[in-house]
């Protein structure tokens, strides 16, 4: 199948801010970039003029390299003037990480969606005494995995707190169409799905100014992945419906992504973004011609050799698309008890 011509972006600045410094992206919008351990190897960080304070959303990863950072930019990028608001776009721990150092050190009023703080919450709670081994295993299990990567993964929930510190309590919840005054902006809370349960991003349409976090990134597709909690869950379903919702903002929109460099051209790249989605959606159809796993999808769907954490996403995505296709009726899910999932098209 052709794979149609990548768009091209506009990007306005060639270069990310080193992690030590910042790169001001709009009037009052410090763009800040931090170091992450995994092959997404940064996150993007905004911290927004507020007057005698700061607004930052999301707070990079928990770790000794992020706090060190941390301190560093303390004493330079904030001019002498507290953070006075964090807010929190989702509960992934590169986004949340360093929430509960931030709140201990500043004291600000923190701010998210309440299903992302129950949902960050909850997988804090993990531990081998709550029973996560058994319930990754079952799901790896019925992806298809061989006995020794089953144990590899077994205890992949509870790596979360140890890169997540306690999230904030009290906070404040962030809604769809909740506005936000930020320094004399008007910011929109725009909820996102399909990434994450209740993403938050953030519109200011008077300077067409949207911070879209893992909603809508340059360069790569949001991972959509389907989790063992909820096994036969479709947020690929999800995730379409908001790209289709967030072709409402101006096309002229300047996008501040929280991996990538900022850029215009959104609705071309919401466009793109679907398209892809509907390739792997027309390849994953094709390939379950015959009953097919998840884990005999992934070198159909991901040309690329991928690492242990890789596929570990790889799963997960793949599983959406499978999932998506069976919502629409154009799979079926064959599932045998301590076999692997089947899937066949119809």
């Amino acid at each position: 199948m052709a794979r149609n011509a990548r768009v091209e972006l506009l990007y306005p600045f060639a270069a990310p801010p080193a992690f030590e410094s910042f790169t001001e992206v709009a009037p009052g919008v410090r763009w800040l970039r931090f170091p992450l351990p995994f092959a997404l190897n940064h996150i993007n960080l905004y911290l927004l003029d507020d007057g005698d304070g700061w607004a930052l959303v999301d707070t990079g990863i928990k770790s000794d390299i992020s706090f060190d950072l941390w301190e560093r930019h303390f004493g330079t990028t904030l001019d002498g003037k507290p953070i006075t608001r964090l807010i929190g776009t989702h509960f992934h721990p590169d986004h949340i990480g360093c929430a509960q150092f931030l709140t201990e050190r500043w004291k600000p009023e923190f701010l998210t969606n309440r299903t992302e703080w129950l949902t960050g919450a909850s997988l804090q709670s993990e531990t081998s005494a709550s029973g996560p081994a058994q319930f990754w295993g079952d799901y790896y299990r019925g992806a298809g995995l061989d006995e020794e990567t089953l144990a590899a993964v077994a205890h992949r929930g509870e790596n979360y707190a140890a890169r997540v510190g306690r999230m904030p309590r009290p906070f404040t919840h962030v809604a769809e169409g909740d506005v936000l005054s930020i320094g004399g902006r008007v910011w929109r809370a725009i909820i996102g799905t399909g990434h994450s349960p209740a993403l938050i991003c953030l519109y200011c349409e008077a300077e067409k100014l949207f911070i879209s976090s893992d909603q809508v990134l340059p360069g790569i597709s949001p991972n959509i992945s389907v989790g063992a909690t909820e096994p036969t869950g479709d947020p690929l379903s999800d995730f379409l419906e908001s790209c289709q919702r967030l072709k409402a903002l101006d096309p002229e929109t300047y996008v501040l992504p929280m991996h990538g460099r900022p850029f215009y051209r959104l609705h071309e790249r919401l466009d793109e973004l679907m398209r892809h989605h509907d390739e792997r959606l027309a390849v994953t159809l094709e390939a379950a011609k015959e009953p097919i796993t998840i884990v005999e999808l992934l070198p159909i769907l991901f040309k690329r050799e991928l690492d242990f954490q890789q596929m570990q996403f790889a799963v997960g995505e793949a599983m959406a698309h499978a999932n998506h296709l069976v919502t629409r009726g154009d799979l079926s899910r064959i599932a045998e008890p301590g076999k692997p999932i089947l899937y066949r098209a119809r």
